[in-house]
Parts: structure tokens; C-alpha cells; sequence
């Protein structure tokens, strides 16, 4: 099987040869991408057609895998050393005299860690990502040391990686992993896949795959054992490193990792939410960070300063280069979400029906940290602008990985005076364009089988009722059952659903909040009185952005955020009779 659109040649080296596929503009950069166990080089496919606009790619099978011959003997014939003839065989091909980037994943970040530490492969790379696949050497050293200093943290970190390293054990046995990989195991490999790591259906694995996985069980043979029980003391990186961690990985540890800085000075570190398979799972976002890093190595390199596409803040490792949509962006708790989004290294679509307010956030957003940032004028109860938006959005910036539905307006006064035409406003606004966002975003993550997060913005007025907002609970009970609707229906398909509930927070919303019965005298009066009381209370909108991030970080489904709002949380599940009983206070307006 070929990759659609790339040229291929082969490669002779150290008696195999290695069939290599190239795709973009070969005056550019070149990023070579070096693929894992058990696959060829077909699992880069979608993630080398996303970076063939911008790059020079190359894929290679490795030895004994996919269309590049195997080694014969089979035995000795898959060492680090010589992978890493392979590898600058490769290199000096595609890219004579030009440095590489290099790009592993599994036991191609393994090899790759090799290439970037030994001696003879300096100034042939430019930078490496790593992905699901540590150094020997260090994995090595890593457990050395908890070996000789054990304690119970240790302890626990040795024996949680080796209950994740069955396969390895079970990989060294002889004859039995090739006759599972030519049997059971190789039929029903993809449907696994899609099973257990949610590996959308297609042409990979290829066919090739019982004949890859049976040759490949000797990168674990001829490699782990000796390079565990003698690992190298010189295995520093001579480049800049930067590590993509899946967080949900299944069979690597994040405490492998802890240690990392002291072997590679120069790295950036980066986590996904997402599983091993992630060229296949999660190919937008991969690109978007290995452009982002090639980019500004290939700056520094040029004597340009690099472009401000560094991320910042607590979260920067989390949504550099993900694409993140906030409604009700002119202002308040919308504004704050975006800035701190793009303080994270996101790309910003701020969204609002003030276009002028839309485009600040847009432009701050730029200046201090989002690489791109966008401004959309739309009514997000208006279905039809809303489905324009969605369809603009994914055609001309991509699909969304987090959606922040936040936009809404306030409106106090008795039941009795609340008119149809004030509930049709507020639940346009409030509840329908929560549901038009969730739906039309939410429907473009699920299609695109990425995962992905949404936040609602709900209140604590959602749990806590009050004689003088009946409308506004009303809609905002609406959206925190909205939202725990979909977090079950969403969870098989990686996207979560987060519920933020601020309570008291300082923003314009208090000043702009209509008031149902009463003349427009009194409706400024109260809008101004309930202002300074605001005022005085004055929490930041920026603390609940922080929330909002934390929530998408840790998935969390309903968060209250502001003291009052926990409080209230916490008496309406075990003392619900005490908010009913202030709910009957009449209000200080």
C-alpha cells in the first residue's frame, strides 16, 4: 500500500533496503517520521498529509516492516546501532548536507532517542518529538535508580510500569508471539484497535501487519534487555526534544518522564488526552505541535528570532496549537477564558454578537500568546448563524478541540412578571445557544473521532432557587442538565462535558440584566445597586477561566467556582430545605 500523493524510492543499508516515501516541497525543511510497533509507515498517513503543506515529509518503513526487506539472520540483525545506520542512510538521501526533523512514536521514539543521543548523528538533526516510546538508556537508568533507593513512591512507580510492560515480557518469549501475530492475533489486531484505542476504521493496519509484528518482536530482543541491565551514561540529547505525552496511554508511565530535563537540556514537554495510538487518533493536533516546534527551531536556526508561538502559564503543555471557540467573548468571564486559552498557546475563535468587543479579544489574543485568533459576529440563539458559523469554522480554521458555550444574559423579577416575550429571550440566549453549540460543534468532534471538550457556562443560580430569578435558574438548570446529558452520551467518543457554575463574579452582566415589572427608572436603579454589590464582592472573571481550563484538564463534570457557589452546591445535594428556605428571602434590591 502507498501513501496517497508521495513518491517513493529505496534506500540500500546494511544489507536490506528500506522503502521511503516522500511528500511536499523538497526545497523546505525536511521532518522525518519514523513509525513504532507493530506498524509500517502507514499509521503517519493522516499526520504527514497535515504537515505536507508546510514541510518536506518523509516516511520509511523500518527494516522488516511494511515494504523495506528484513535483516537475515533475523537475530542481531534489528540492534540500536543498526537502526541507526538506517537512519542516516535515510537522512543523507532525502536531505544531503540539511539537518532532519525528527519525528517517533513507540518504537520509533525509542530508536529515534538513540539517534539523537550518540555521537555520530550530530548536526544530522534539527529537533526530535517523542511520543509513546522513552530511551532505553534512560528507562535504564530511571530504574537503577528506584532499584537502589527504593521507597514506597518508588516502589509504586516499579511496579505500575511492569504491570504495563506485560507485552515486552511476552515479546521475548520465543516462537510464540510470531505464531499469535500470523494466527488470532493478526486478524483481529484492527478490530482491537478500534475497540480499545478508538483507531478510526480505514486502510491501516495494512496487510503487512502479522509479517511486521512477527519480525518486529526482534526490536525488543535484540535491544531491551542488554541496553536496561547496561544502560549508556552519555545519553544526552544533542538537540532540542519535545515530548508529547498521551495521558491515557496504557502501556507507559508518565513518571517515566520525571526525570527527563537532566538528558535533554533543550525540552518542551506537551500532554494529550488520549491514548497510544495517537498519528491515528489524534493526527490535527500532532501536526499542529510538530509545525509549532519545527517552526521555531528552524527560526533560531536561521538567526530570526522565533515567532511568539510559545506557549505560557501552568497549562501551556496542555493546548498549544488546539483550537478553542468561546461564545460571549466581548466581555467578562468569555474574554478571561479566551486570554487564558491563549495564554496557553491556543488558537482563539472569540465569538459575539458586539463585533467591535469580539475583535479586542481577538487582538489581545494575539499579543499574548494565541498563534492565531479569530473574531465571528453571531447571535448564538439565531440557528441559521449558528450553523454558518460551524460550517466556516471548520472549513476555514479547523474543527474545534475545546468549545466554551458561555454566552448568556440575566434577567431578575417575579414569576408573575416575567412575560412570554422575557422567557422566549432568555432561553434563546441562555439554553438554545448552549444546545446550537453542542450540537453543531459537538457533532463535528464527534465525526472527526478525536475527542475533544465542552464547557457550558451554567450558574449557581442552576441549583439554588430564588423568587427573584425564575427565568434565569429555569435556564440555567436547563444547561447543568443539558451538560450531564451529554457528558454520558459523549463519553465513548472521547469528549468530555464540563458544567461551570461561577456565582457571584464581577462583570458587565449585572449592569446589562433586564428586570421583568417594573419601569425603566427602577430597572436602572436596581441594575446599578446590584453592580456595586458585585463590585464589592469583586471575584475576577480571570478565576473562573482558570477554572474553566482546570476543568477541561481534569475533566471534571460540574464545578462551582466561587465560595458561595460551592456552598450552595454542597447544601442543595445534603441540606436542600435550607435553600428553599432562603430562596423565600426577599432580595436586598
Amino acid at each position: 500500500m502507498s501513501i496517497e500523493g508521495a513518491t517513493e524510492r529505496w534506500v540500500r543499508t546494511g544489507g536490506v533496503e528500506l522503502c521511503v516515501a516522500e511528500l511536499g516541497d523538497t526545497a523546505r525543511p525536511t521532518v522525518l517520521l519514523v513509525h513504532g510497533y507493530p506498524d509500517s509507515k502507514e499509521v503517519w498517513a493522516e499526520v504527514a498529509a497535515r504537515l505536507a503543506e508546510h514541510f518536506h515529509v518523509v516516511l520509511y518503513d523500518v527494516r522488516g516492516h511494511g515494504r523495506s526487506s528484513a535483516p537475515k539472520p533475523l537475530r542481531g540483525g534489528f540492534t540500536l546501532e543498526k537502526l541507526t545506520d538506517d537512519f542516516l542512510a535515510v537522512a543523507d538521501a532525502v536531505s544531503p548536507g540539511k539537518p532532519v526533523h525528527l519525528v517517533g512514536h513507540d518504537w520509533g521514539s525509542v530508536q529515534a532517542w538513540e539517534f539523537v543521543t550518540v555521537k555520530r548523528t550530530e548536526g544530522r538533526i534539527a529537533s526530535f518529538t517523542s511520543m509513546s516510546g522513552p530511551s532505553l538508556d534512560h528507562f535504564g537508568h530511571w530504574i537503577k535508580k528506584r532499584m537502589a533507593r527504593p521507597t514506597p513512591r518508588r516502589a509504586a512507580q516499579l511496579l505500575g510500569q511492569g504491570a504495563k510492560s506485560w507485552y515486552v515480557y511476552m515479546l521475548h518469549t520465543p516462537v510464540l508471539p510470531e505464531l499469535a501475530w500470523r494466527g488470532p492475533l493478526g486478524k483481529q489486531w484492527p478490530k482491537i484497535l478500534q475497540r480499545v484505542e478508538k483507531v478510526p476504521a480505514g486502510d491501516y493496519p495494512t496487510a503487512s501487519l502479522p509479517q511486521d509484528a512477527a519480525h518486529g518482536a526482534w526490536l525488543y530482543r535484540d535491544n531491551v534487555r542488554a541496553r536496561l541491565r547496561r544502560p549508556r551514561a552519555d545519553a544526552y540529547a544533542h538537540a532540542p526534544v519535545q515530548l508529547i505525552t498521551p495521558t491515557g496511554d496504557i502501556f507507559l508511565s508518565q513518571r517515566l518522564y520525571d526525570e527527563l530535563e537532566q538528558w535533554a537540556p533543550q525540552l518542551v514537554r506537551r500532554s494529550l488526552p488520549a491514548k497510544h495510538w495517537v498519528p491515528r487518533t489524534r493526527p490535527d493536533q500532532l501536526a499542529a505541535w510538530i509545525t509549532e516546534f519545527v517552526t521555531a527551531n528552524e527560526d533560531t536556526a536561521a538567526g530570526v528570532a522565533p515567532r511568539n508561538t510559545a506557549a505560557g502559564g501552568p497549562y501551556a503543555d496542555r493546548f498549544g496549537g488546539q483550537l478553542v471557540l468561546v461564545t460571549g467573548a466581548a466581555g467578562g468571564i468569555g474574554r478571561a477564558t479566551a486570554y487564558a486559552f491563549a495564554e496557553a498557546g491556543a488558537r482563539i475563535v472569540a465569538v459575539d454578537r458586539d463585533a467591535e468587543g469580539a475583535a479586542r479579544t481577538a487582538e489581545m489574543a494575539r499579543l499574548i500568546g494565541a498563534p492565531k485568533a479569530w473574531a465571528e459576529t453571531v447571535d448564538v440563539s439565531d440557528e441559521q448563524e449558528m450553523e454558518k458559523l460551524a460550517e466556516k469554522v471548520a472549513t476555514e480554521y479547523g474543527i474545534v478541540d475545546v468549545l466554551v458555550n458561555n454566552a448568556g444574559i440575566g434577567l431578575s423579577g417575579s414569576f408573575l412578571d416575567t412575560t412570554p416575550e422575557d422567557w422566549k429571550k432568555v432561553l434563546d440566549v441562555n439554553l438554545w445557544g448552549v444546545i446550537h453549540g453542542c450540537r453543531l460543534f459537538g457533532r463535528q468532534m464527534a465525526d472527526r473521532g478525536q475527542g475533544g471538550h465542552i464547557v457550558n457556562t451554567a450558574s449557581a443560580a442552576a441549583y439554588q432557587p430564588s423568587k427573584a430569578l425564575p427565568a434565569y435558574s429555569t435556564s440555567k438548570a436547563a444547561v447543568l442538565m443539558l451538560s450531564e446529558c451529554l457528558r454520558a452520551e459523549f463519553a465513548g467518543q472521547g469528549i468530555g462535558v464540563s458544567a461551570i457554575c461561577p456565582g457571584f463574579v464581577n462583570t458587565n452582566i449585572t449592569s446589562t440584566a433586564r428586570v421583568a415589572g417594573v419601569s425603566a427608572d427602577e430597572e436602572k436603579r436596581r441594575q446599578q445597586k446590584t453592580a456595586r454589590l458585585y463590585g464589592l464582592r469583586n471575584y475576577p472573571p480571570e478565576k473562573v477561566a482558570d477554572a474553566v481550563l482546570k476543568a477541561v484538564v481534569r475533566n471534571q463534570a460540574v464545578v462551582p467556582v466561587t465560595p458561595e457557589a460551592r456552598g450552595a452546591h454542597f447544601l442543595s445535594r445534603f441540606a436542600p430545605r435550607t435553600l428553599r428556605a432562603i430562596a423565600r428571602m426577599e432580595p436586598p434590591l
